[in-house]
């Protein structure tokens, strides 16, 4: 008889698990109910990074005086403009088409998707919403999360918005307000700045971007502030109101700020209520996100959980990668366990910001011991040709063995160029190795073995 495994939620981590499930012969069913692809395909990555990709072209047609091209109109006005109805009717499109595409995979791989809600009865027993009961040997919980509100910041879905509600837009904001400075945050106030929407960033920290390398936030923000976005740091959101078509931010230093409309970004909360997870045995934090080991494994035996709903690292790769091992380890597969060392990372501003590996704050702290170069762009032939002045490489390598230990790349495309850095973490290659493999000339990759031979030590 089939092992039987159960999965709540359809999102990355649940449908990447339902797949290397039914490979190694597993009976899968999976239960969800927002969707297949769930919020990274639906309503978050895969929607984001296709309205991006319309500001990305918008961006380099910016450029174009600069490499000799114009774009104006008979009577001298810009020629250029944005149709939001249509770039969100595409937006919206192509995570459909997506979902679709995973849905057919699933069926064709013999998956079982039960559409409605589910909740654990007992850690091997999944019963939906209406009274359905599944019998499981082991159980994955992949739920998700959701965009965090405040009872002072509730979105109406017109004016003031969660990052999941920008889709519905047909009219571009006449002025928009982006509250929070983090990866979502700092994603749409520069796509939105680069579609022709002036911006306001509210930050209630020194710089936009915390969490990510200083050198690289600080490049960031200079260049969204060179393209006309006020960044208001240091200053932290009271309120969000919102009169006719007149949206205020109040700051809680007496200040406040108006626009036609607020995002906001104020971070994750974890789909993990009513999920009968305390019942069966899985722990949660005080943050309610689900206890995890490396593995996958909760507190419960046989009860499983991955995603965003774990709060370890949140991203779709990881996801994706924590569903995976979950069922290797279950099944008796080979399985290597979670490294988050090994993860790569991208910010989808303009520029880009990919990270690989140890950064340069645990380098500070003394977390680890490396030697590390930072090479500019602006020497790049490649970025010369193409108008590119900002960015660089960075590379870190342990002292006397010369291996990488992590990198970061602040440049268009960012997250293609992170790819041989992400390799040589993985494979613990050495500088010099990196150094030593071929690259285009010109190319803006090749700054990424030239930071690598500027770490050789004879």
């Amino acid at each position: 008889m089939s092992d039987r495994v159960v999965i709540l939620g359809g999102g990355p981590g649940g449908y990447e698990a339902a797949l290397v499930a039914a490979q190694l012969g597993a009976d899968v069913t999976v239960v969800d109910s927002d969707g297949i692809g769930g919020s990274a395909v639906i309503t978050d990555c895969v929607p984001s990074k296709t309205l991006i990709a319309t500001a990305e072209v918008m961006t380099d047609v910016a450029a174009a005086p600069e490499l000799g091209l114009a774009f104006r109109g008979e009577d001298g006005t810009p020629a250029l403009e944005v149709d939001l109805g249509r770039v969100n009717s595409r937006v919206k499109k192509i995570a459909a088409e997506q979902s679709g595409d995973i849905i057919r995979r699933l069926d064709r791989e013999g998956v079982t998707v039960v559409t409605g809600r589910g909740r654990l009865d007992g850690p091997q027993r999944v019963v939906g919403d209406d009274g359905t009961s599944y019998d499981a040997d082991a159980v994955l919980v992949a739920t998700g999360a959701s965009p965090r509100t405040l009872p002072s910041a509730q979105p109406d879905g017109e004016r003031i918005l969660t990052w999941e509600q920008v889709y519905d837009l047909t009219e571009v904001p006449e002025e928009l307000i982006v509250v929070g400075s983090g990866v979502t945050g700092l994603e749409f106030a520069s796509a939105y700045l680069a579609l022709g929407v002036p911006v306001t960033l509210v930050s209630s920290r020194d710089r936009v971007l915390p969490g990510e390398d200083a050198d690289a936030s600080l490049v960031i923000q200079e260049v969204a502030e060179r393209r006309g976005m006020t960044v208001l740091s240091r200053s932290r959101m009271e309120s969000v109101t919102r009169d006719g078509d007149v949206v205020t931010v109040a700051l809680t230093d007496g200040r406040s700020v108006q626009g036609s409309h607020c995002i906001l970004a104020l971070g994750s909360v974890p789909n993990t209520t009513d999920l009968g997870l305390e019942d069966a045995g899985v722990m949660v934090d005080d943050g309610g996100f689900v206890r995890v080991d490396r593995v996958s494994r909760t507190s419960a035996r046989g009860v499983y959980s991955a995603g965003d709903c774990t709060g370890v690292l949140m991203l779709a790769s990881v996801a994706a990668m924590q569903g995976r091992i979950a069922m290797w380890h279950f099944l008796g597969d080979a399985v290597k366990p979670l490294d988050l060392k090994q993860v790569s990372s991208n910010v989808f501003t303009a520029p880009e910001i990919a990270t690989v590996g140890w950064s340069q704050a645990a380098v500070d702290a003394g977390e680890m011991v490396a030697e590390s170069v930072t090479l500019p762009l602006a020497g790049n032939p490649r970025a010369k040709m193409q108008g590119i002045h900002d960015g660089f490489v960075k590379l870190f390598c342990r002292p006397g063995t010369g291996i990488v230990v992590g990198g970061v790349v602040v440049a268009p495309r960012a997250s293609e160029l992170i790819h041989p850095v992400s390799l040589a973490v993985a494979e613990s290659l050495t500088a010099d190795q990196l150094a030593h493999a071929f690259t285009v000339y010109p190319s803006v990759s090749g700054s990424v073995a030239e930071a690598a031979r500027r770490l050789h030590r004879v």
